[in-house]
């Protein structure tokens, strides 16, 4: 037989030739990678990390509950009464009694009918947007939602129709198609944006959305624990929590643990039990996780007024640290009053890549620990050091870290100033 002169057609080929090879090999090579370097203990505003004590300043640990007695407890007592995991999902043998007293809860500090809980916060996304919106629908979204929410509504089947970070007239823009092309829209967006930690112009959207007809959907993940009275994130901050249908939250930012959940009416909430194949096809979370989620959201709703205080106080005071460096910050928006919308994120804009990655580890190495935001999470050119603050952080940890961030920045001449 004559050998097949085709060109071989491998699936694995974009593996050794994606965009990222070269510069991935370049960092690993240089030790400047910034991705999965080892925490070797608990998370709190200073850690361990690679034999070094290092100031954490890109944990999304808000209210510092990783380290609470109480929390921990609780996770303790989940463990020994329900075990290492219940094998199996929520549907079938994978409820206890504390995902209902936690699912209660929830409703109680939303202010909603009914709450839904999942394993992890992206599948809380995944799984009731692709279960909601059908082939014909429309969802609308902000350029800047999470990507627990593109790829709910990639794999939903709606038309999709992104708008500009923030821009109201983009927003009515795609209301508009939608209505013209009569079909059903789910508006998206965040609460608090992830990587810039602004607060989305919420009363525009709601006003919008009602114009339209259309629902309204906010991800409250760096919002619940953070903003507004109870806790309950920027939809209670702008009091327009009984004008949004559904509400996201995760466990793993505030409340000290992993998973998430859906709050919103009873039938949509109903309908996510028996439809969203995440929820259906997913086993429970670990007791412990449901535990420790429980055992924080308790604290948070006893005590969270003081916390929150601090949080926000630690933000504006680091915020203001970085001004004063001449650093440029990406500021955080105001609120109907006037004041400030300030968020526990806090990120330095780079601008390229590789300075960001170097920047990365001189800060890294001098104990400070930050995020790395590079394309894609942000626009081409707009490399972000992201850092979060917690309620736990002393002003000592702040001025440490801004000391640090001080001696550092003075080998990088080109960083954008403000």
């Amino acid at each position: 037989m004559e050998p097949s002169t085709r060109t071989p057609l491998d699936v694995f080929a974009k593996v050794q030739h994606h965009e990222r090879a070269e510069q991935l090999a370049a960092a690993k090579e240089q030790d400047v990678l910034p991705y999965f370097r080892m925490l070797e203990s608990q998370a709190g505003p200073v850690v361990e990390m690679e034999g070094r004590e290092t100031i954490m300043l890109g944990s999304n640990n808000y209210l510092g509950l990783t380290t609470d007695e109480r929390v921990k407890q609780a996770a303790r007592d989940a463990l020994e009464q329900y075990g290492t995991g219940v094998t199996g999902s929520r549907l079938l043998n994978g409820t206890t009694p504390l995902h209902v007293e936690l699912e209660r809860e929830l409703s109680e500090l939303m202010g909603t009918e009914d709450t839904i809980v999942f394993t992890t916060g992206y599948q809380s996304n995944l799984g009731a947007i692709s279960a909601i919106l059908e082939p014909g629908d429309t969802v609308i979204c902000d350029s800047g939602d999470h990507a627990s929410i593109l790829d709910g509504c990639k794999l939903s089947g709606a038309r999709m129709r992104p708008f500009r970070h923030n821009r109201m007239d983009k927003l009515e823009a795609m209301l508009k198609r939608a209505r013209e092309d009569e079909s059903p829209a789910l508006v998206v967006v965040d609460g608090v944006f992830s990587m810039e930690g602004d607060v989305c112009d919420l009363p525009p959207i709601v006003e919008l959305c009602q114009a339209h007809d259309a629902r309204l959907m906010v991800d409250e993940a760096h919002g619940v624990g953070v903003l507004g009275e109870r806790g309950a994130g920027a939809c209670e901050l702008f009091g327009l929590e009984d004008q949004v249908d559904l509400r996201m939250g995760t466990f793993s930012k505030s409340l000290a643990s992993c998973g998430g959940f859906i709050a919103g009416p009873a039938e949509v909430i109903e309908f996510l039990r028996i439809s969203s194949r995440a929820f259906i096809f997913s086993a429970s979370a670990v007791p412990a996780a449901t535990g420790a989620a429980l055992g924080a959201l308790r604290v948070m709703r006893a005590e969270g007024a003081e916390l929150f205080a601090k949080l926000l106080d630690n933000a504006r005071y680091l915020r203001q640290g970085f001004r004063d460096l001449g650093l440029k910050v990406v500021e955080p928006g105001t609120l109907p009053g006037g004041e400030e919308a300030t968020t526990p994120v806090v990120p330095v804009i780079v601008g390229e890549d590789w300075q960001a990655v170097l920047l990365w580890k001189s800060l890294f190495d001098a104990g400070v620990y930050t995020n790395v935001a590079l394309h894609p999470a942000v626009p081409p050119g707009g490399a972000l050091l992201r850092t979060s603050l917690m309620a736990t952080h002393e002003r000592e940890h702040l001025d440490r870290a801004l000391a640090v961030f001080e001696r550092v920045v003075g080998d990088y001449p080109d960083l954008p100033r403000a």
